[in-house]
This record gives structure tokens, sequence and C-alpha cells, in this order.
């Protein structure tokens, strides 16, 4: 199982957001790392298919997904950031919605709501209105969506933002208990989020990689016992780092 980003780049006007990015993907958590503007969010819509690349290809197992259709959607699994909620929807009919869009059989469909209610500690909040949800909350029900039938690429655009700590690291546990056999790209600018669970980690700068690897490896190349922190700051710059 591979996502492979051969020479993606996008453009917009005079600003080019990606440029040259190649990279490949295997099972695992990846952590899409880098300070706002940095391109992460749009390498994520070009990865989901909400935007078309300007140049380069993105392929799924050998294929190129912008050919694949609906079969590549099928295996797609995607949590933008607090976008799409309908606040006066309980959160089972949330599910409920999503599901069929999905394509999720009404035969199928109950039982594939309860289990990722369960998954992420909602069961009990299923029939309350999404607008009572706290923050952290609504990220758990878009990460409940985003795992509903299975799929086997789930991308995650800024799963922990404006939460607090404790909530943070539900998430966290959250995205490491449901990567099994899946691809899970997590963006953050958030180093702490994503270091100790992630497989790789890939730093975006400016459009492009500016370096990967595993956090042990990183930690070696940047001296041998330097932290997370210091890794984030010798690559980003220290006004960068945010802790929050």
């Amino acid at each position: 199982m591979e996502l492979i980003l051969q020479n993606v780049t996008k453009q917009y006007k005079e600003k080019k957001a990606l440029a040259d990015v190649s990279h490949v993907l295997t099972e695992g958590i990846y952590g899409l790392l880098g300070p706002n503007g940095a391109g992460k969010s749009t390498l994520m819509n070009l990865i989901t298919g909400n935007v078309k690349a300007s140049a380069g290809r993105i392929l799924w197992n050998g294929e190129e997904t912008a050919r694949l259709g609906a079969a590549y959607r099928g295996i797609l699994g995607y949590a933008p950031q607090q976008q799409g909620l309908y606040e006066t929807f309980s959160g089972r009919r949330f599910l409920s919605y999503m599901a069929a869009l999905k394509g999720i059989s009404k035969k199928e469909m109950k039982a594939e709501i309860e289990r990722v209610l369960t998954l992420v500690n909602l069961t009990d909040r299923g029939n309350s209105p999404i607008g009572s949800y706290s923050g952290g909350m609504k990220q758990r029900l878009l990460i409940a969506q985003a795992v509903m039938g299975n799929p086997k690429l789930v991308v995650l655009d800024e799963p922990t933002a404006g939460l607090d700590p404790k909530e943070r690291i539900r998430i966290r546990e959250k995205i490491k208990e449901i990567s099994g056999d899946k691809i899970i790209l997590v963006s953050t600018h958030v180093i702490s989020d994503i270091w100790s669970i992630a497989k790789e980690i890939i730093f975006l700068k400016e459009g492009q990689i500016a370096a990967y690897g595993t956090a042990a490896a990183l930690c070696e190349k940047h001296g041998g016992e330097a932290n997370p922190e210091r890794i984030y700051m010798d690559i980003f710059g220290e006004d960068t780092l945010c802790l929050d």
C-alpha cells in the first residue's frame, strides 16, 4: 500500500504554494509539520482531490488518484479543521448523513455509527446537538466520520487546533489507536502533537520538504540529544515555534 507524491506543484497566480514535492508514504502515521503558510493544507487538499495540482502526480498503489475517481474516494477518509458540521444535527444524525455520502448501506450503517462513536468516546453524547459539543468533541466527531467505512488512507488537517492540552492528548491517542493497517497523514504546527506517535515526520517549509525522517533519525541529525522543539526551531526559526 503506497501513496506516492511525484514532483507535486501548486501555483496560485503569482504564488507557488507547493514546489516539486516528492515523497512515498506506506502504512503508518506521518506527521506533516510546518508553520502557518508552509503549504500543509494545500498538500492535503491535493491528496484528497479537493484541488488539482498545477504539475506533478499523486498515485495510489501506482495509479493516478485523479483517474481512480470514486474508487479512490472509497478508500479515503478526511477530517478538515472543524468544517462541515451542522450545529443543529445530533452526532448520530451527522454520522448517518456522512455514511450515506460514503455509500455505506443502511444494513451496515447503524453498527458502523456505533463503532466509530465508541472509538472516539462519544456514545453517550451521540444524540446531543453538535452545537452543544466542546471543541475537542467536535474534533473527535470529525475523526469518527473520517474513519467510517474503514478507509485505507486517512487525512487529518490540524485535528488538535485550538484544543486544551488534555484534549490534545486524547486526540493523539485516538489517532494512534486507529492507525492499524492504514496510512494516516496528520497536519499540525505543534510538534508535540505528533512526535511520539509518527512513523515519520515531514517538515514542510515555504512549499517544499525541508527535512523528513523518524524522530530518532532527526534527533541524530541535529546533534544526537536535540529535543523536538530544538529541531523545529533549527528548521523554521525560533519565532515560528508553537507549543500550545
